[in-house]
């Protein structure tokens, strides 16, 4: 997709991210109507989940668009890892609402806090499963044209909307059509724990980009088995890989012939570069050129080369 393409599509992105929004705000007014009615901690979840979807949305939205932005004087290597931080602002926003929910389902739980007007509870959640069915379809139409990583992660927040909602429905009629009490509560610490082990995975992501993790052991090789193919190529050491929100970055040491002259190194570096490029479109590559057997440092774990593996299948 061609960068014209893909300004083309930022305006169907932006009304997919209005609808997630719009979508947002009703059910929040629903739900907290319904929580208050029926006191349901089960309901309160859901509710905690519509409004950590309204902010995540609105967080994430932020985070990519200042990711986006391109390189400045002061950012060289541009702003990817604000998606990172505006990941973090919303693990905190979603342990917040863990601990509160929990907090509330073992005070039910001691009987102090009674669930009333189940019916309205349910037809509240069934509301809230049909317009987010029709949401997401929505969404996944706009996700399949555009690649918006944005759309994509508003999809994953309402995926797990229907489901807190399926747990509101089946909390309330286990307490109100065959008298289990402790059912309500009992969701309401499930779907708080839920909430937290979502916080942990989502803090764990984010920690990895801002520490600069290597890349999988899979994407790794697939990089190198492009690389080390190319002609004129007699070594790769110093191979390092990070990740800052939507872009990716790998450098190392490529080591040629010495006896070459420096403009027909230099041609051997583009032609490196061109077919990276040709394959890792999104991928910025920095290449530090070496002569063959040139050892830059003691530290095995920068002098290892990592493309014996793929010398005896080189084109």
């Amino acid at each position: 997709m061609t960068l014209d393409e893909r300004r083309r599509l930022l305006p169907l992105a932006i009304r997919a991210a209005l609808a997630s929004v719009a979508m947002a705000v009703g059910l929040l007014a629903l739900k907290s109507y319904a929580a208050w009615a029926t006191g349901s901690v089960a309901m309160l979840g859901s509710l905690a989940d519509t409004a950590l979807d309204l902010l995540a949305s609105l967080v994430t939205l932020y985070g990519v668009r200042l990711a986006a932005e391109p390189a400045d004087h002061d950012h060289r290597f541009g702003h990817g890892k604000a998606e990172s931080l505006a990941a973090l602002v919303q693990v905190g926003l979603i342990t917040a609402s863990a601990v509160a929910i929990a907090w509330r389902a073992v005070a039910a739980l001691t009987g102090t806090i009674a669930t009333q007007q189940a019916g309205l509870g349910v037809g509240v959640s069934l509301v809230s499963i049909g317009a987010t069915l029709v949401l997401l379809a929505y969404q996944r139409s706009v996700i399949r044209r555009t690649g918006s990583v944005a759309i994509l992660a508003d999809n994953i927040h309402y995926q797990a909307d229907v489901v807190l909602s399926g747990a509101v429905i089946v909390a309330l009629l286990l307490e109100q059509r065959l008298g289990w009490t402790r059912a309500d509560p009992l969701f309401g610490i499930a779907i708080a724990a839920w909430l937290a082990w979502g916080a942990l995975r989502a803090s764990t992501s984010a920690i990895d980009q801002l520490m600069d993790r290597e890349w999988s052991e899979d994407q790794r090789a697939a990089f190198l088995e492009v690389a080390a193919r190319q002609p004129g190529l007699k070594g790769i050491h110093d191979f390092r890989t990070r990740r800052a929100g939507t872009h990716d970055f790998a450098q190392f040491h490529m080591e040629v012939d010495g006896r070459l002259t420096v403009g027909a190194a230099h041609d051997l570096v583009e032609n490196m570069e061109e077919a990276l490029r040709a394959v890792f479109p999104t991928v910025e590559v920095l290449i530090h050129l070496d002569p063959e057997g040139h050892v830059d440092t003691d530290n095995p774990l920068v002098e290892a080369d990592v493309t014996p593996h793929w010398f005896g299948k080189r084109i």
